[in-house]
């Protein structure tokens, strides 16, 4: 039986979500973002979008671009009902339902549903029809055989529109596209491709798998399946766990030593950095566990609008977490790091960035380079090395 995952997308989640409440702000560019002028941009439509605002991007930044935009604070519980109801409209069709979170995200496995509710295609149809009528957002969908290529395809006819991908098609579909559409691709990975002079999947494509495990080591496999549409992940079921990347380190003797406890916060952030990367997600919370020598654990996260799987922005979060569950002299025993809201990256980079996302890119593909080919302790940074 061929496989079918409908990949669902309610473009601009959060922006539309508060168009429902307040039809005075259709058709104007808005922006969501904490007051804090400090602040990342949470969420923007697709008027600010092409004004060039970005996810991420800091909000004085986005409202000097886009000045006419109308700026509103997340209300991420508004945001987790609609996803919510989302889901149960969902539900009919398949229980094998995966969320991205409070994203507009939805991946619904139909596989073994066409034998009672007909095929894949019109199960999407009837699902952006009732989404529609019920809840007045309006999903742009696609079919394909797998995740990444279904989500692949929704990014080609963003913000409105379906798409169709057979089984066996997935590669030629693929060619044509800018490698920063793959899900799965950051910007690093990106600074790694355009060293060989690759922009398109189809110059990927040209690649064999040794060749491309040269070219990039560990992940040449991974990008080897990736570029041609090869993805065996399962859809999660809808009650299952969602995914994350843990990492944990036990110190020899008790220490409240803040260079210890640093050095170890960084190291658990490289190897969760690296999983991430591995599994071609990012990550958009992190949260730490501190287990005190005296039995009393605490644990506090940090969250991000931005998923990130590099090693500066991961720890900087991690700190954030670090510092709010450090509430006590006592001396620490056990640390976690745990990584969830794990979402697919996006490849695509700023159009006005200053330059210091590319150089932190730039460096984070060759320190993976290097790893990948001599090993974890070729290269360390300096806060890791023993006191």
């Amino acid at each position: 039986m061929d496989r079918a995952v409908i990949h669902l997308n309610v473009a601009d989640f959060a922006v539309s979500v508060e168009r429902l409440i307040d039809a005075q702000l259709r058709g104007r560019p808005v922006i969501v973002a904490p007051g804090d002028t400090r602040a990342a941009v949470y969420d923007m439509s697709d008027e600010a979008f092409r004004a060039g605002v970005r996810k991420g991007m800091s909000l004085a930044r986005a409202v000097r671009i886009c000045r006419r935009a109308v700026v509103l604070p997340p209300r991420p519980s508004r945001y987790e009902q609609a996803m919510t109801a989302v889901c149960r409209l969902a539900r009919p069709f398949s229980p094998l339902i995966e969320s991205g979170g409070n994203d507009g995200h939805l991946f619904v496995d139909v596989t073994a549903s066409g034998r009672y509710l007909g095929p894949p295609v019109d199960m999407a149809w009837r699902m952006q029809r009732e989404i529609r009528r019920r809840l007045d957002l309006d999903p742009i969908w696609a079919v394909a055989s797998n995740k990444l290529t279904a989500k692949a395809a929704t990014r080609t006819v963003k913000p409105a529109g379906e798409a169709i991908v057979g089984g066996g098609e997935e590669a030629d579909f693929l060619a044509p596209l800018p490698l920063g559409l793959l899900p799965g691709i950051t910007p690093s990975d990106l600074v790694r491709f355009r060293d060989f002079n690759f922009d398109r999947v189809a110059d990927a494509q040209a690649l064999d798998a040794d060749q491309m495990q040269v070219a990039f080591g560990r992940r040449g496999r991974i990008f080897h399946d990736l570029v041609r549409g090869v993805d065996p992940s399962p859809v999660a079921h809808m009650n299952q766990r969602p995914p994350r990347v843990a990492a944990a380190h036990a110190f020899g003797g008790d220490t409240n030593d803040d260079r210890i406890l640093d050095a170890a916060l960084y190291g658990l952030v490289e190897t969760a950095g690296t999983a991430l990367r591995e599994r071609r997600m990012t990550a958009r919370r992190i949260g730490v566990i501190l287990d005190y020598a005296d039995g009393v654990r605490c644990a506090r996260r940090q969250a991000s609008a931005v998923g990130t799987a590099d090693d500066p922005a991961l720890y900087a979060l991690a700190r954030g977490a670090f510092g709010l569950a450090r509430v006590r002299r006592v001396r620490i025993r056990h640390m976690s790091l745990v990584c969830d809201r794990l979402v697919f990256p996006s490849g695509q980079m700023s159009l006005f960035d200053d330059g210091g996302s590319l150089r932190q890119a730039h460096l984070g593909a060759a320190l993976d380079a290097i790893r990948r080919r001599f090993g974890r302790d070729a290269v360390r940074m300096g806060r890791t090395l023993p006191v």
